[in-house]
This record gives C-alpha cells, sequence and structure tokens, in this order.
C-alpha cells in the first residue's frame, strides 16, 4: 500500500482509466502547439483554504505519461493550508504535464475535498470526545478506496469497505428475512467469528429487539435527540455494551450535541457525497 491507500497496480489500474477518458484520442491542442522535446514545471496551488491530499495521486498520473518527471512535496498530507499556498511541484515533459493536468486535479481535488470536509466534521466533535465520525458506502463508483483514504486523512475513520467486510442488517434486510430476531440469528450463524454483527433499527421498540437478538453494534436510523438519549441510558445498563452508531440526517450542526450525548459512531454519508471538490490549480512555466 502507498500514501494514496492503494496498491501500485491497483493505483495504476485507476489513473490509466481516468487518462484514457482524456487521451484516447490523443491531445491535438498540445500536440499541436507545444514541441515534443520542451520541458516545463508547474506547481500546484489552493486558490481557497483546504486540506491537503493525494499528492502520490497527482505525482504518478504525471509517471504515467513521463516516467522520468520529478516531483516535490511543499506540505504534509492532511495540512490544512490557505489561499495560494503551494502544495506540489512537478518538472519534466511540458507536452506531459499539460497532458495529464486534468486528470492529475480531477483525482487530488476530489481527495482535498473529502478531506477538507471531513476535518470540518471532526473538529466540530467537543473536546476530549471519544465518538468516531465514519464514513458510508455512499462514494464516487470507481474512487472508494481514494475517498475513503482521504476520510481518513482529514482525520474521521471508515465504516465497512464493501457488503462483503462487515454484517449489516439494514431495514430492507429486516423485512425480507422476517424480523430483527431471525436475521440476526442468521447472520451470526452465518458470520465469521471475527465479524460483528451490527443491526440498524428506528425505533426504542426495535432497539430492545436488538438488545434480545444479541447485536454487537446497533445503528439508531433517523432517532430524535431525546431517543438518542433515551437509547445511550439504555445501553449503558447492558452487559456487554453494544456500541451506539447514529446515521440519517446528520449535519455538521448536530455532531457536538449527537457525541455529547454518548453516542459512539456518527456515520455521515456527507464526508464522500456532498464534499465539493477543493479548488487547486496547476501554474505553468517553461
Amino acid at each position: 500500500m502507498i500514501e494514496s491507500g492503494l496498491a501500485p497496480p491497483l493505483l495504476d489500474a485507476l489513473i490509466d482509466r481516468t487518462l484514457t477518458e482524456d487521451l484516447a484520442g490523443g491531445d491535438l491542442t498540445t500536440e499541436a502547439c507545444v514541441d515534443a522535446s520542451a520541458r516545463a514545471t508547474a506547481t500546484a496551488v489552493a486558490r481557497k483554504p483546504l486540506v491537503v491530499c493525494g499528492g502520490a495521486v497527482f505525482r504518478r498520473v504525471f509517471e504515467r505519461l513521463d516516467p522520468q518527471v520529478s516531483f516535490e512535496s511543499f506540505v504534509a498530507e492532511g495540512t490544512a493550508v490557505p489561499v495560494g499556498a503551494a502544495i506540489w511541484r512537478v518538472a519534466g515533459n511540458a507536452r506531459a504535464l499539460l497532458s495529464g493536468e486534468r486528470s492529475a486535479l480531477n483525482l487530488s481535488q476530489r481527495m482535498s475535498g473529502v478531506a477538507t470536509m471531513a476535518r470540518r466534521y471532526v473538529e466540530a466533535l467537543p473536546a476530549g470526545s471519544t465518538t468516531r465520525i465514519i464514513d458510508t458506502r455512499k462514494t464516487t463508483p470507481g474512487l472508494r478506496p481514494l475517498e475513503r483514504y482521504a476520510v481518513r486523512t482529514g482525520g474521521a475513520h471508515n465504516h465497512r469497505d464493501s457488503l462483503g467486510s462487515a454484517v449489516l442488517i439494514k431495514d430492507n434486510h429486516l423485512i425480507a428475512a422476517g424480523g430483527i430476531a431471525v436475521a440476526v440469528a442468521r447472520a451470526r450463524a452465518r458470520a465469521p467469528h471475527t465479524s460483528r454483527i451490527e443491526v440498524e433499527v428506528a425505533s426504542l421498540a426495535e432497539l430492545e429487539q436488538a438488545f434480545a437478538a444479541g447485536a454487537d453494534i446497533i445503528m439508531l436510523d433517523n432517532f430524535t435527540l431525546a431517543d438518542v438519549h433515551e437509547a445511550v441510558r439504555r445501553v449503558a445498563l447492558r452487559t456487554p455494551r453494544p456500541l451506539l452508531e447514529v446515521s440519517g440526517g446528520i449535519t455538521l450542526e448536530r455532531i457536538g450535541e449527537l457525541a455529547a450525548a454518548g453516542i459512539d459512531l456518527i456515520s455521515c454519508g456527507a464526508l464522500t457525497h456532498s464534499a465539493p471538490a477543493a479548488d487547486i490549480a496547476l501554474d505553468l512555466v517553461l
């Protein structure tokens, strides 16, 4: 694994697909206007405040077009930078820099945007809180490994990576299985001993059913703050104590009150599906 969160072959495959979108027919403008032997230097600059993420991906895009390109990073991953900050610099064949510019920026802007959003949510936690902000599977198709790495870079945490990595029994599973008790029993019989069983509940009555079924983690879906407090009170009386996660309608403004209520995990789809791309420009000089 490298800084991007992907093994090199997987990262190269993702980058090559991205480059193909732009370069399947060549780069008519660059090939017509720029001499094949020309060399240049390009610096990535923050146009708005952001949390830096994606340096390894940015670098690798240009290396796929010019293996001899040189790369310099001015700030560490996860660093919050102001407007005008120089982030990365690449030097090499001018055609390669121009042809790879949009792909490199598309990926690094997306990653930095997610990291910036994650940092905002983490910073909304009360001082000393042990609550974890976690992402969801609401990611851009094909970019999940990069976005999940960006979530971690921003200081938040990851939920399950895929449907095969953990048991999470949601509302439609309960309908299909016939209820919480039978769904948890079937999951317990099938899942490996290393896997926890998580159940989504929509009411305090379902919370009690999840307790009785022996769920290891209980997700409170769209609970009011009053019901969140009541759920925390009830969980505190249980031995062993299941973890409590909240989801649904999670906004930045609610993080403080939910963490103060004693919730273990707050899952936020907004970390990925609503994160705007960071504003990064690439300034080229010969």
